[in-house]
């Protein structure tokens, strides 16, 4: 059977099959059978083993959420049983340090791992942080078997296991749809999203497929503690676990035979300094090409547009004049400002801007108030993975602006109602066109906020106003306190 799999495990519930696959002899025939209380057999499949690769897989018939059930695969003489397993909605949790901060490392933590008692049904497993040059059919390492969550395999030190993004999203599923949740964890700190994607994804954006030439790692401790970030050129060479595909390879493509009800994504502070405006290619290739991959891998049981949620960036340097937080921010929608939408159909985004904690004891590039972004990834994915209707799991993004030149002022419209909450915020930019420059951004204050509407003025820049941006700095708003939120607490994302 799977090597990395043991008991305690959740499969993918209907209307989808759970995909089984495993080694033995080649030529062999191997049966699975799934048995319920009492020994009652629900099911028995066979399988050859292929001769070349000495694998085999099948798939079973869907299954109804719930459980407890025992599998039993065997090969003439020899067999391996897995017990205490259950049917329902597999999530696989992947980027880097922010998605590997442990729970033991979040706000309230011993609060969460007291509360873990409560979820005997969301189980947990962790790929180790694993690089390879070739695709491996297996992980190499496994760092937390299938299990039953308990305050010791949910807080095993820092950025290891298990993440507390993950976790918290679980849990929150768990609460909504009351059956099983299984939760499959894959990352590693302070590495780009090239190492992440496949070598088709990395040529759909032109992006190099290989770094060869002298290593000079973005973090030189492995990426698993606390990471000194750097601006990075774009032609330097990168080794380790930044290496294009080498995640992808060792962390990724071991799990695609796995049946997925939805993806969790929280990866982009490295793409902040290497790489950083082809995110807006690079993301969206990513989230096609793994969709495409799991579902040719499952045997076409993982939907074709596999619902993929993602975090986007919060905050780094309070100070700091750089852009490229803001712009990578933008590239996460694909340049267009909110999800889904064309190019990145069946997403969900949760903002985190306003969630900077310039305090953490892991740097302020790792907020510790993971219970938000989980919050609003569970509404996102309930919205957009679980079609609830009439759920507002998003915040108030602009439909128009209209210029009133008389007036000197500019009327943004907002597709919510809004709640403004900081009005000495220097919030919104306008682009002016001069002699000298064709676009000098200067702060445009706010004169007014009705229910859907932002007026702002116009002082200084004239009537020639060629662009309006929101929150476009590194560290735009501080803690909960962004400009505009609506009533359910969501704030704006930032725009261009």
């Amino acid at each position: 059977f799977a090597s990395y799999y043991g008991a305690h495990m959740v499969l993918q519930k209907e209307p989808a099959a759970a995909v089984l696959w495993g080694y033995g002899d080649p030529g062999a025939i191997v049966t699975v059978t799934l048995t319920g209380l009492g020994g009652l057999v629900i099911t028995k499949k066979t399988a050859p083993v292929k001769g070349f690769s000495g694998r085999w897989m099948t798939l079973l018939e869907p299954m109804a959420a719930g459980g407890p059930y025992t599998l039993t695969a065997t090969q003439g003489w020899e067999n391996v049983t897995l017990g205490d397993i259950y049917f329902g909605d597999m999530w696989l949790c992947s980027g880097q340090s922010n998605m590997a901060m442990t729970v033991l490392q979040v706000a309230n933590a011993s609060q969460e791992l007291a509360a873990a008692a409560r979820y005997p049904y969301v189980r947990v497993f962790a790929a180790a942080p694993a690089r390879s040059d070739v695709e491996l059919e297996d992980l190499e390492r496994i760092g937390l078997p299938w299990a039953v969550p308990t305050p010791a395999n949910l807080a095993q030190g820092n950025f290891t296991y298990f993440s507390a993004v993950c976790w918290l999203l679980g849990r929150r599923l768990y609460d909504t749809l009351r059956y099983p949740v299984g939760l499959v964890q894959a990352a590693w700190g302070g590495t780009p999203i090239e190492a992440w994607s496949s070598p088709r994804a990395l040529r759909a954006c032109g992006l190099p497929e290989n770094a060869a030439g002298p290593p000079r790692s973005l973090c030189p401790l492995g990426c698993l503690s606390p990471v000194s970030f750097r601006s990075v050129s774009p032609h330097e060479h990168l080794s380790g676990p930044q290496t294009p595909s080498v995640l992808w390879n060792a962390m990724v493509h071991p799990l695609l035979n796995m049946t997925l009800r939805g993806i969790a994504w929280y990866q982009g502070e490295s793409n902040a300094f290497l790489h950083t405006d082809r995110y807006t290619c690079s993301f969206p290739a990513l989230v096609a090409d793994w969709r495409q991959a799991f579902h040719a891998g499952s045997a076409g049981q993982s939907e074709p547009l596999l619902p993929f949620g993602f975090v986007q960036l919060s905050t780094y340097r309070r100070q700091s004049r750089d852009d490229a937080f803001p712009r990578l921010r933008w590239h996460q929608t694909a340049d267009l400002g909110t999800v889904p939408n064309p190019k990145l159909p069946a997403t969900f985004m949760a903002v985190a801007m306003d969630l900077g904690d310039e305090h953490s004891p892991y740097g302020s590039i790792h907020p510790r108030d993971k219970q938000n972004v989980a919050h609003r990834l569970h509404l996102g994915a309930r919205a957009v993975a679980y079609g609830e209707k009439n759920l507002v799991f998003q915040g108030p993004y602009p439909t128009h602006a209209v210029l009133e030149v008389r007036k000197g002022q500019l009327n943004v419209t907002y597709t919510q109602e809004l709640v403004w909450r900081c009005r000495d915020a220097a919030a919104f930019e306008v682009c002016c066109a001069t002699a000298v420059s064709p676009c000098r951004w200067v702060p445009s204050p706010v004169v007014a906020v009705t229910s859907r509407t932002v007026t702002l003025a116009l002082s200084g820049c004239g009537t020639l106003v060629l662009g309006l941006r929101y929150a476009w700095d590194e560290w735009p708003c501080e803690y909960r306190s962004c400009a505009i939120y609506n009533p359910q607490g969501l704030p704006a994302p930032p725009f261009l």
